[in-house]
């Protein structure tokens, strides 16, 4: 797993016990280890052997422990720290700025070893496939992936467009004992309907008008390899017959040809529609549908991998930095929030596309929000949420107690869904001027540093709407997210994969969530 000429792993010794151990754990599996102590010689250190992955035991929140990670950041090298204390705030911070891993002390050295080794197997993983992140979506696409690699059997990849499912198909085929053979690609929703067949089977001389000569078929040039259909829900009835028949036979008939030849050819296809609603909806055939799902990977959205934007970044930045010889200075923190609570309707190739522009567009300079384009910075991702007149608990106090309980600093952070922090003064400003009570819908345009949007739109009071979440001082963090799930479940009339979509989350959480939270099944109408 080490690398020749250079350290794997460096570690920090800020913490001494857990950093010596972890050394000795490290260096008999056989990776390369080297140990520092001052900020500057962990500079140094970085600059000399350009590990894999850092290691730091101690002091994560000084300024210049964390400008040097954020200088390596951008090339591409992995972060592990360990805090003194449980601030759920520094942590955020840190995982912002791209930590990929962030544990409270007192830590186990044999943890914190299963930690660098897990980190270490996923950057092998994510280099050998081009698979970039650290979600725990994308974890478990690349752990299906690793499966699925070694088998011949047909593999469905689901997923919006520009999620990177060619990719992943690329990626089990380079992953399995095929990939010494061909990778065919074939977009078949780009192709007519009359050369689809030719195309995909070949056809013989003479076939049709214009068929001078014999052509060889997708699936023969694949033989051996793997052949990805893309945008397989747009095949039509006539067509999807055929291609059944050559998955199920393992032989290929070219148009206007008599004789069968046998094909060895592992399929994966993909689709950015529902599959299994065309199955049901009668435009796509169920035994074929059946055929081709014999694998099945989901492959989810940027906005259910929010973790994952800022190492996507990074890895654009180099690359396009590359390519174009310009010089790059980084990203401010402000510009980054932006591009994390974006939506990204367009997913990675979205993201990808702006990446590229900024390069071009902004050399020689920090990249800051004024950077970015309208579109992204006004738009907002988040549910609308209500903020309620501060109140007293146990039925004690009155206008006045609520007021002087809302001049205290409020934060209130509902995971990936609300990232609100209200300062003391706007919080105060607004309440005063509306004694009777506080009301603020933030629906769009509003980003997670400032509610001075949110604030401007003050109304009177008013009952919330259904698929409003109203927060009050005083909430626990577990009453917050619940009441945000209810709300998303509400607005999608309980249909759990548009409300994970809505939360910014997978379905899977959403699914343990439910469970923990023992929210009622009328509320969780399978989508």
């Amino acid at each position: 797993m080490a690398r020749s000429g250079g350290a794997t792993v460096v570690i920090t010794l800020a913490d001494v016990e857990p950093a010596v151990r972890l050394n000795a754990l490290l260096e008999a599996a056989g990776i390369t280890t080297s140990m520092v102590s001052a900020v500057d010689n962990l500079a140094t250190e970085i600059r000399r052997t350009r590990p894999e992955l850092i290691v730091l035991t101690g002091n994560i929140a000084d300024p210049a422990v964390r400008q040097v990670v954020r200088d390596q950041l951008w090339e591409g090298i992995a972060v592990i720290g360990l805090a003194d204390v449980a601030d759920p705030q520094l942590i955020e911070r840190l995982r912002a700025i791209g930590f990929v891993d962030v544990y409270t002390k007192p830590v186990v050295a044999e943890d914190l070893f299963d930690a660098v080794k897990r980190v270490l197997e996923r950057r092998r993983l994510a280099e050998s496939t081009g698979l970039v992140g650290q979600s725990d979506a994308i974890r478990e696409v690349l752990v299906r992936v690793e499966q699925m690699a070694p088998v011949s059997s047909t593999v469905l990849i689901e997923g919006e467009s520009g999620t990177g499912k060619e990719l992943v198909a690329r990626a089990i085929h380079q992953l399995s004992p095929r990939r010494s053979r061909p990778f065919i690609a074939v977009n078949v929703g780009a192709l007519p309907e009359t050369l689809l067949e030719s195309e995909l089977f070949g056809h013989e001389k003479g076939a049709f008008t214009g068929a001078a000569e014999r052509r060889i078929g997708r699936f023969e040039l694949a033989d051996t390899g793997t052949l990805f259909l893309d945008e397989i829900g747009d095949v039509p009835p006539a067509t999807q017959v055929k291609l059944l028949r050559v998955i199920e036979e393992r032989e290929v008939t070219r148009v206007g040809g008599t004789t069968p030849i046998k094909v060895n050819v592992r399929v994966v296809t993909a689709t950015n529609q529902p599959l299994r609603q065309l199955v049901e909806e009668g435009r796509f055939r169920s035994d074929l549908y059946y055929r081709l799902n014999v694998l099945s990977i989901y492959l989810p959205p940027l906005r259910e991998r929010r973790a994952d934007i800022p190492l996507l970044v990074r890895r654009f930045v180099r690359q396009f930095t590359a390519q174009h010889d310009r010089p790059f200075h980084g990203i401010s923190a402000d510009a980054m929030q932006i591009m994390a609570d974006y939506a990204w309707p367009g997913n990675v190739r979205q993201l990808k596309n702006l990446i590229e522009s900024m390069v071009v567009l902004a050399p020689g300079r920090e990249i800051t929000a004024s950077d970015i384009p309208a579109e992204v910075r006004e738009r907002s991702s988040l549910l609308p949420v209500r903020i309620a007149p501060p109140v007293m608990r146990g039925g004690e106090g009155g206008a006045g107690a609520g007021a002087g309980a809302g001049a205290r600093e409020l934060e209130f952070i509902v995971h990936s869904l609300v990232e609100l922090r209200l300062q003391l003064d706007e919080l105060r400003r607004r309440v005063d001027e509306n004694s009777a009570g506080v009301g603020s819908a933030v629906g769009g345009g509003v980003e997670p540093r400032s509610l001075a949007p949110a604030m401007a739109a003050l109304e009177p009071a008013a009952p919330p709407a259904p698929n409003v979440l109203t927060i009050t001082p005083g909430m626990t963090m577990a009453e917050i997210e619940r009441g945000a799930i209810e709300a998303a479940l509400r607005e999608t009339d309980g249909n759990r994969r548009r409300a994970a979509e809505l939360l910014g989350i997978g379905e899977r959480t959403l699914y343990r969530k439910l469970r923990d939270y023992d929210i009622p099944d009328g509320y969780a109408t399978i989508a």
